[in-house]
Protein backbone atom coordinates (compact mmCIF):
# COMPACT_ATOMS: atom_id res chain seq x y z
CA UNK A 1 0.00 0.00 0.00
CA UNK A 2 0.90 3.60 -0.37
CA UNK A 3 3.00 5.29 2.22
CA UNK A 4 1.14 8.50 2.37
CA UNK A 5 3.55 10.12 5.10
CA UNK A 6 6.55 9.34 3.07
CA UNK A 7 4.94 11.01 0.22
CA UNK A 8 4.32 14.14 2.05
CA UNK A 9 8.02 14.85 2.07
CA UNK A 10 7.93 15.88 -1.23
CA UNK A 11 5.32 18.53 -0.94
CA UNK A 12 6.54 21.81 0.54
CA UNK A 13 3.26 23.54 0.84
CA UNK A 14 2.39 20.37 3.09
CA UNK A 15 4.74 21.88 5.50
CA UNK A 16 3.38 25.05 5.53
CA UNK A 17 1.53 26.27 8.48
CA UNK A 18 -0.95 28.90 9.03
CA UNK A 19 -1.07 31.78 11.99
CA UNK A 20 -2.56 29.55 14.39
CA UNK A 21 0.02 26.97 13.53
CA UNK A 22 -2.87 24.56 12.07
CA UNK A 23 -1.36 22.82 9.02
CA UNK A 24 -2.79 22.55 5.45
CA UNK A 25 -5.45 19.84 4.53
CA UNK A 26 -5.95 20.02 1.46
CA UNK A 27 -8.96 18.04 0.02
CA UNK A 28 -9.13 19.94 -3.20
CA UNK A 29 -7.65 17.99 -5.60
CA UNK A 30 -10.23 17.54 -8.28
CA UNK A 31 -9.81 21.12 -8.76
CA UNK A 32 -5.49 21.27 -9.16
CA UNK A 33 -3.26 18.79 -7.16
CA UNK A 34 -0.03 20.29 -5.44
CA UNK A 35 3.31 19.85 -6.72
CA UNK A 36 5.97 17.85 -5.62
CA UNK A 37 9.78 18.58 -5.61
CA UNK A 38 10.43 16.65 -8.76
CA UNK A 39 7.83 18.64 -10.33
CA UNK A 40 8.93 22.20 -9.25
CA UNK A 41 12.96 20.83 -10.02
CA UNK A 42 12.21 19.88 -13.44
CA UNK A 43 10.83 23.44 -14.45
CA UNK A 44 13.38 25.39 -12.60
CA UNK A 45 15.77 23.22 -14.32
CA UNK A 46 14.98 23.90 -17.49
CA UNK A 47 14.69 27.84 -16.92
CA UNK A 48 18.39 27.46 -15.25
CA UNK A 49 20.00 25.12 -17.85
CA UNK A 50 18.24 24.55 -20.78
CA UNK A 51 16.11 27.30 -22.02
CA UNK A 52 15.90 27.31 -25.82
CA UNK A 53 13.58 26.83 -28.28
CA UNK A 54 13.14 23.05 -29.50
CA UNK A 55 12.75 22.08 -32.86
CA UNK A 56 14.50 25.15 -34.62
CA UNK A 57 18.20 25.53 -34.17
CA UNK A 58 21.15 23.49 -34.96
CA UNK A 59 23.42 24.14 -31.93
CA UNK A 60 23.55 22.23 -28.96
CA UNK A 61 21.47 23.58 -26.40
CA UNK A 62 18.18 23.54 -28.50
CA UNK A 63 19.35 19.66 -29.73
CA UNK A 64 19.89 19.17 -26.06
CA UNK A 65 16.28 20.35 -25.04
CA UNK A 66 14.37 18.87 -28.31
CA UNK A 67 15.54 15.57 -27.18
CA UNK A 68 14.53 16.38 -23.42
CA UNK A 69 11.36 18.08 -24.58
CA UNK A 70 10.60 14.93 -27.35
CA UNK A 71 11.18 12.35 -24.66
CA UNK A 72 9.11 13.82 -22.31
CA UNK A 73 6.63 13.42 -25.00
CA UNK A 74 7.69 9.37 -24.71
CA UNK A 75 7.00 9.28 -21.09
CA UNK A 76 3.71 10.16 -21.54
CA UNK A 77 2.73 8.63 -24.78
CA UNK A 78 4.20 5.06 -22.58
CA UNK A 79 2.20 6.20 -19.18
CA UNK A 80 -1.44 5.64 -21.22
CA UNK A 81 0.01 3.24 -23.64
CA UNK A 82 -0.01 5.20 -26.99
CA UNK A 83 2.22 6.00 -29.60
CA UNK A 84 4.70 9.07 -28.75
CA UNK A 85 2.97 10.20 -32.61
CA UNK A 86 -0.22 10.14 -31.22
CA UNK A 87 0.29 12.36 -27.94
CA UNK A 88 -0.22 16.16 -28.30
CA UNK A 89 1.16 18.57 -26.06
CA UNK A 90 -1.98 21.24 -25.16
CA UNK A 91 -2.24 24.30 -22.78
CA UNK A 92 -5.13 21.87 -20.88
CA UNK A 93 -7.54 19.61 -21.46
CA UNK A 94 -10.44 22.21 -22.33
CA UNK A 95 -7.69 23.14 -24.92
CA UNK A 96 -7.62 19.47 -26.46
CA UNK A 97 -11.57 19.14 -26.58
CA UNK A 98 -11.58 22.18 -29.06
CA UNK A 99 -8.91 21.34 -30.74
CA UNK A 100 -11.25 18.23 -32.08
CA UNK A 101 -14.46 20.54 -31.79
CA UNK A 102 -13.47 22.38 -34.55
CA UNK A 103 -10.87 20.16 -36.32
CA UNK A 104 -13.49 18.53 -37.38
CA UNK A 105 -15.40 18.14 -41.02
CA UNK A 106 -19.13 18.60 -39.69
CA UNK A 107 -22.20 18.91 -42.17
CA UNK A 108 -25.38 20.20 -40.98
CA UNK A 109 -27.39 17.72 -39.44
CA UNK A 110 -24.39 16.27 -38.11
CA UNK A 111 -25.00 14.51 -34.41
CA UNK A 112 -23.06 15.18 -30.99
CA UNK A 113 -24.17 12.71 -28.10
CA UNK A 114 -22.36 13.85 -24.79
CA UNK A 115 -24.06 13.76 -20.77
CA UNK A 116 -25.58 15.37 -18.05
CA UNK A 117 -23.02 14.98 -15.97
CA UNK A 118 -20.06 16.68 -18.50
CA UNK A 119 -17.87 19.39 -17.07
CA UNK A 120 -18.40 22.74 -18.96
CA UNK A 121 -15.13 22.43 -20.84
CA UNK A 122 -16.88 18.41 -22.50
CA UNK A 123 -20.34 20.85 -23.04
CA UNK A 124 -19.94 24.95 -23.90
CA UNK A 125 -17.51 23.64 -27.12
CA UNK A 126 -20.46 21.12 -28.44
CA UNK A 127 -23.39 23.67 -28.22
CA UNK A 128 -20.75 26.40 -29.75
CA UNK A 129 -20.23 23.42 -32.95
CA UNK A 130 -24.08 23.05 -32.44
CA UNK A 131 -24.70 26.82 -33.73
CA UNK A 132 -22.14 27.38 -35.57
CA UNK A 133 -22.33 24.32 -38.04
CA UNK A 134 -26.37 23.65 -37.32
CA UNK A 135 -25.29 20.30 -35.60
CA UNK A 136 -27.95 17.99 -33.29
CA UNK A 137 -26.81 17.90 -29.85
CA UNK A 138 -28.09 14.75 -27.47
CA UNK A 139 -27.82 13.85 -23.29
CA UNK A 140 -27.27 10.73 -22.41
CA UNK A 141 -29.26 10.97 -18.50
CA UNK A 142 -28.29 9.35 -15.12
CA UNK A 143 -30.14 7.56 -12.82
CA UNK A 144 -31.00 8.62 -9.60
CA UNK A 145 -28.18 7.15 -8.53
CA UNK A 146 -25.45 8.97 -10.26
CA UNK A 147 -24.54 6.44 -12.93
CA UNK A 148 -25.21 6.96 -16.78
CA UNK A 149 -28.43 5.61 -18.40
CA UNK A 150 -26.54 2.98 -20.12
CA UNK A 151 -29.05 1.41 -21.37
CA UNK A 152 -30.61 4.16 -22.99
CA UNK A 153 -27.44 5.04 -25.11
CA UNK A 154 -28.63 3.30 -28.70
CA UNK A 155 -31.77 5.04 -28.57
CA UNK A 156 -29.74 8.02 -28.90
CA UNK A 157 -28.01 6.87 -31.78
CA UNK A 158 -28.92 7.42 -35.57
CA UNK A 159 -27.14 7.46 -38.75
CA UNK A 160 -26.29 10.89 -38.46
CA UNK A 161 -24.61 10.42 -35.08
CA UNK A 162 -20.61 11.73 -35.96
CA UNK A 163 -19.36 12.03 -32.04
CA UNK A 164 -19.75 10.73 -28.73
CA UNK A 165 -17.74 12.91 -25.88
CA UNK A 166 -18.32 11.94 -22.51
CA UNK A 167 -16.10 11.98 -19.60
CA UNK A 168 -14.16 9.09 -17.74
CA UNK A 169 -14.98 10.01 -14.33
CA UNK A 170 -17.36 12.93 -13.22
CA UNK A 171 -15.90 15.50 -11.49
CA UNK A 172 -19.27 15.98 -9.36
CA UNK A 173 -20.71 12.47 -8.48
CA UNK A 174 -17.34 10.46 -9.04
CA UNK A 175 -18.90 8.02 -11.54
CA UNK A 176 -16.37 5.67 -12.99
CA UNK A 177 -18.05 5.33 -16.55
CA UNK A 178 -18.45 2.35 -18.56
CA UNK A 179 -16.50 4.46 -21.14
CA UNK A 180 -14.79 0.87 -23.02
CA UNK A 181 -18.27 -0.06 -23.47
CA UNK A 182 -19.55 2.89 -24.86
CA UNK A 183 -16.60 2.88 -27.13
CA UNK A 184 -17.44 -0.58 -28.98
CA UNK A 185 -21.44 -0.01 -28.89
CA UNK A 186 -20.26 3.52 -30.61
CA UNK A 187 -17.18 1.93 -33.37
CA UNK A 188 -19.72 -0.83 -34.29
CA UNK A 189 -21.66 2.61 -35.83
CA UNK A 190 -18.78 3.96 -36.93
CA UNK A 191 -18.79 7.13 -34.42
CA UNK A 192 -16.00 9.00 -33.52
CA UNK A 193 -15.43 8.57 -29.52
CA UNK A 194 -13.83 11.72 -27.20
CA UNK A 195 -13.34 10.76 -23.58
CA UNK A 196 -12.34 13.49 -21.03
CA UNK A 197 -10.03 11.93 -18.93
CA UNK A 198 -9.25 14.69 -16.69
CA UNK A 199 -10.45 12.94 -13.69
CA UNK A 200 -9.28 9.73 -14.27
CA UNK A 201 -5.29 9.95 -15.80
CA UNK A 202 -4.48 10.96 -12.34
CA UNK A 203 -6.28 8.32 -10.49
CA UNK A 204 -6.82 4.82 -12.31
CA UNK A 205 -4.61 2.85 -14.83
CA UNK A 206 -5.43 4.36 -18.28
CA UNK A 207 -4.50 1.92 -21.14
CA UNK A 208 -5.90 4.32 -24.45
CA UNK A 209 -5.58 1.10 -26.54
CA UNK A 210 -7.74 -0.52 -24.21
CA UNK A 211 -10.33 1.86 -24.29
CA UNK A 212 -10.30 1.99 -27.83
CA UNK A 213 -11.52 5.50 -27.96
CA UNK A 214 -10.22 8.28 -30.78
CA UNK A 215 -9.97 11.27 -28.50
CA UNK A 216 -8.76 11.16 -25.31
CA UNK A 217 -7.41 14.73 -23.00
CA UNK A 218 -6.54 15.25 -19.75
CA UNK A 219 -4.53 18.17 -17.63
CA UNK A 220 -1.39 17.74 -16.46
CA UNK A 221 -2.29 20.44 -13.23
CA UNK A 222 -4.80 17.91 -11.89
CA UNK A 223 -1.71 14.92 -11.85
CA UNK A 224 1.10 16.49 -10.21
CA UNK A 225 1.94 18.59 -13.11
CA UNK A 226 2.56 22.12 -14.03
CA UNK A 227 -0.33 24.44 -14.88
CA UNK A 228 -0.75 25.56 -18.47
CA UNK A 229 0.09 21.88 -20.06
CA UNK A 230 -2.17 19.28 -20.89
CA UNK A 231 -2.24 16.09 -23.57
CA UNK A 232 -4.48 15.32 -26.45
CA UNK A 233 -4.48 11.75 -27.72
CA UNK A 234 -5.34 11.36 -31.09
CA UNK A 235 -5.31 7.78 -32.61
CA UNK A 236 -3.25 7.12 -35.66
CA UNK A 237 -6.59 6.18 -37.56
CA UNK A 238 -8.64 9.09 -36.25
CA UNK A 239 -6.00 11.48 -37.10
CA UNK A 240 -6.77 11.12 -40.97
CA UNK A 241 -10.29 12.71 -40.41
CA UNK A 242 -8.97 15.89 -37.80
CA UNK A 243 -7.26 19.05 -39.38
CA UNK A 244 -5.54 21.13 -37.48
CA UNK A 245 -7.61 24.01 -35.91
CA UNK A 246 -5.08 26.64 -35.18
CA UNK A 247 -2.31 27.81 -37.74
CA UNK A 248 0.86 28.90 -37.36
CA UNK A 249 4.80 28.35 -37.17
CA UNK A 250 5.74 24.64 -36.28
CA UNK A 251 2.55 22.86 -37.30
CA UNK A 252 3.96 23.17 -41.37
CA UNK A 253 6.34 21.62 -43.32
CA UNK A 254 5.59 23.73 -46.16
CA UNK A 255 4.42 27.12 -46.96
CA UNK A 256 4.23 29.20 -49.79
CA UNK A 257 1.78 32.37 -50.28
CA UNK A 258 -0.91 30.41 -51.86
CA UNK A 259 -1.73 27.46 -49.14
CA UNK A 260 0.68 25.37 -46.33
CA UNK A 261 1.46 21.86 -46.31
CA UNK A 262 1.06 20.57 -43.08
CA UNK A 263 4.16 18.83 -40.62
CA UNK A 264 3.33 15.02 -39.47
CA UNK A 265 1.95 14.25 -36.42
CA UNK A 266 1.74 14.92 -33.73
CA UNK A 267 3.46 18.27 -34.67
CA UNK A 268 0.34 20.02 -37.18
CA UNK A 269 -1.23 20.36 -33.69
CA UNK A 270 1.18 22.19 -32.06
CA UNK A 271 1.51 25.67 -33.45
CA UNK A 272 4.28 27.75 -32.15
CA UNK A 273 6.66 27.70 -29.24
CA UNK A 274 5.21 25.25 -26.90
CA UNK A 275 5.61 25.17 -23.04
CA UNK A 276 8.53 23.35 -22.72
CA UNK A 277 8.41 23.92 -19.45
CA UNK A 278 5.58 22.56 -19.34
CA UNK A 279 6.42 19.43 -21.41
CA UNK A 280 9.10 18.43 -18.82
CA UNK A 281 7.41 19.15 -15.12
CA UNK A 282 4.61 16.92 -16.81
CA UNK A 283 7.02 14.06 -17.49
CA UNK A 284 8.16 14.34 -14.08
CA UNK A 285 4.92 13.93 -12.60
CA UNK A 286 4.17 11.15 -14.67
CA UNK A 287 7.94 9.68 -13.56
CA UNK A 288 6.90 9.87 -10.12
CA UNK A 289 3.43 8.56 -10.10
CA UNK A 290 4.94 5.65 -12.19
CA UNK A 291 7.24 5.27 -9.01
CA UNK A 292 4.41 4.78 -6.63
CA UNK A 293 2.36 2.91 -9.36
CA UNK A 294 -1.10 3.50 -10.79
CA UNK A 295 -2.87 0.27 -9.02
CA UNK A 296 -1.35 1.98 -5.38
CA UNK A 297 -2.82 5.70 -6.56
CA UNK A 298 -6.25 3.83 -6.86
CA UNK A 299 -6.16 1.56 -3.55
CA UNK A 300 -5.42 4.52 -1.91
CA UNK A 301 -8.04 6.68 -2.72
CA UNK A 302 -10.78 4.10 -2.58
CA UNK A 303 -9.84 3.77 1.08
CA UNK A 304 -10.27 6.98 1.92
CA UNK A 305 -12.99 6.98 -0.14
CA UNK A 306 -14.56 4.37 1.07
CA UNK A 307 -13.64 6.18 5.00
CA UNK A 308 -15.49 9.43 4.15
CA UNK A 309 -18.64 7.49 2.42
CA UNK A 310 -18.76 5.61 5.72
CA UNK A 311 -18.59 8.26 8.03
CA UNK A 312 -20.63 10.95 6.27
CA UNK A 313 -23.03 8.49 5.73
CA UNK A 314 -23.91 8.07 9.60
CA UNK A 315 -24.67 11.85 9.67
CA UNK A 316 -28.17 12.58 9.69
CA UNK A 317 -27.70 15.71 7.89
CA UNK A 318 -25.19 15.08 4.97
CA UNK A 319 -26.55 14.05 1.40
CA UNK A 320 -23.84 12.71 -0.55
CA UNK A 321 -24.80 12.50 -4.89
CA UNK A 322 -23.33 9.71 -6.70
CA UNK A 323 -22.97 5.82 -5.99
CA UNK A 324 -22.38 4.57 -3.08
CA UNK A 325 -19.52 2.37 -3.32
CA UNK A 326 -15.96 3.20 -3.26
CA UNK A 327 -15.34 1.25 -5.90
CA UNK A 328 -17.56 2.51 -8.73
CA UNK A 329 -16.39 6.19 -8.25
CA UNK A 330 -13.48 8.27 -8.27
CA UNK A 331 -11.58 9.57 -5.08
CA UNK A 332 -13.95 12.47 -4.62
CA UNK A 333 -17.33 13.46 -2.53
CA UNK A 334 -19.81 15.62 -3.36
CA UNK A 335 -22.36 16.50 -0.48
CA UNK A 336 -24.35 18.93 1.17
CA UNK A 337 -25.09 19.81 4.72
CA UNK A 338 -28.83 20.01 5.69
CA UNK A 339 -29.76 23.60 5.37
CA UNK A 340 -26.43 25.21 5.45
CA UNK A 341 -25.32 27.00 1.81
CA UNK A 342 -22.18 25.15 0.92
CA UNK A 343 -20.41 27.63 0.57
CA UNK A 344 -20.99 28.21 3.81
CA UNK A 345 -19.48 25.05 5.42
CA UNK A 346 -16.36 25.09 2.94
CA UNK A 347 -15.77 28.57 4.90
CA UNK A 348 -16.45 27.12 7.91
CA UNK A 349 -13.94 24.26 7.33
CA UNK A 350 -11.17 26.53 6.36
CA UNK A 351 -11.91 28.76 9.22
CA UNK A 352 -11.89 25.85 11.89
CA UNK A 353 -9.50 23.69 10.84
CA UNK A 354 -7.54 24.95 7.35
CA UNK A 355 -9.17 22.36 5.66
CA UNK A 356 -9.54 23.06 1.78
CA UNK A 357 -12.38 21.74 -0.08
CA UNK A 358 -14.51 22.99 -3.27
CA UNK A 359 -17.83 24.94 -3.18
CA UNK A 360 -20.54 25.70 -5.84
CA UNK A 361 -21.09 24.22 -9.38
CA UNK A 362 -17.84 22.50 -9.91
CA UNK A 363 -17.88 23.95 -13.36
CA UNK A 364 -21.07 21.17 -14.07
CA UNK A 365 -24.28 23.27 -13.82
CA UNK A 366 -26.72 20.91 -16.07
CA UNK A 367 -25.47 18.11 -13.53
CA UNK A 368 -26.31 20.25 -10.63
CA UNK A 369 -29.98 21.16 -11.90
CA UNK A 370 -30.61 17.44 -12.50
CA UNK A 371 -29.44 16.40 -9.24
CA UNK A 372 -31.73 19.10 -7.78
CA UNK A 373 -29.68 21.16 -5.95
CA UNK A 374 -28.11 25.35 -6.00
CA UNK A 375 -24.82 24.02 -5.64
CA UNK A 376 -22.59 21.57 -3.64
CA UNK A 377 -19.46 20.63 -1.72
CA UNK A 378 -16.67 18.48 -2.79
CA UNK A 379 -13.96 17.16 -1.28
CA UNK A 380 -11.32 15.23 -3.33
CA UNK A 381 -8.54 13.21 -2.39
CA UNK A 382 -5.30 12.03 -3.76
CA UNK A 383 -1.62 10.45 -2.94
CA UNK A 384 -0.51 12.88 0.08
CA UNK A 385 -4.09 13.05 2.09
CA UNK A 386 -4.65 10.47 5.12
CA UNK A 387 -6.99 8.55 7.02
CA UNK A 388 -6.63 11.14 9.96
CA UNK A 389 -7.51 14.12 6.98
CA UNK A 390 -10.55 12.24 6.37
CA UNK A 391 -11.85 11.95 10.09
CA UNK A 392 -10.56 15.43 10.87
CA UNK A 393 -13.15 16.49 7.90
CA UNK A 394 -15.82 14.19 9.09
CA UNK A 395 -15.21 15.45 12.69
CA UNK A 396 -15.53 18.73 11.23
CA UNK A 397 -18.87 18.67 9.33
CA UNK A 398 -20.22 17.14 12.45
CA UNK A 399 -19.41 20.29 14.35
CA UNK A 400 -20.63 22.34 11.92
CA UNK A 401 -24.03 20.65 11.70
CA UNK A 402 -24.68 21.09 15.31
CA UNK A 403 -23.23 24.86 15.67
CA UNK A 404 -25.84 25.82 12.92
Amino acid sequence: MLNSESIRKDFPMLSLRREDGKPLIYLDNAATTLKPRQVIDAVVRYYERYTANVHRGLYRLSQEVTTLYENSRETIAKFIGADPSEVIFTKNATEGVNIVAYGLDWNPGDEVITTVMEHHSNLVPWQIVRDKFKVKLKFLDITDDGYLDVENFTSLLSKRTKLLALNYVSNVVGTINPVEKLVKLAHEREILVLVDAAQSTPHIPIDVKKLGCDFLVFSGHKMLGPTGIGVLYVSKDASNVLQPAFGGGEMISKVDLVKPEWNDMPWRFEPGTPNVAGAMGLAAAVEYLEKIGMDNVRKHEVQLTDLALIRLGDLESVTIYGPKRAEDRGGLIAFNVKNINSHDVALFLDELENIAVRSGLHCAEPLHRRLGVQSSVRASFYIYNTIEEVNLLCNTLEKISKLL
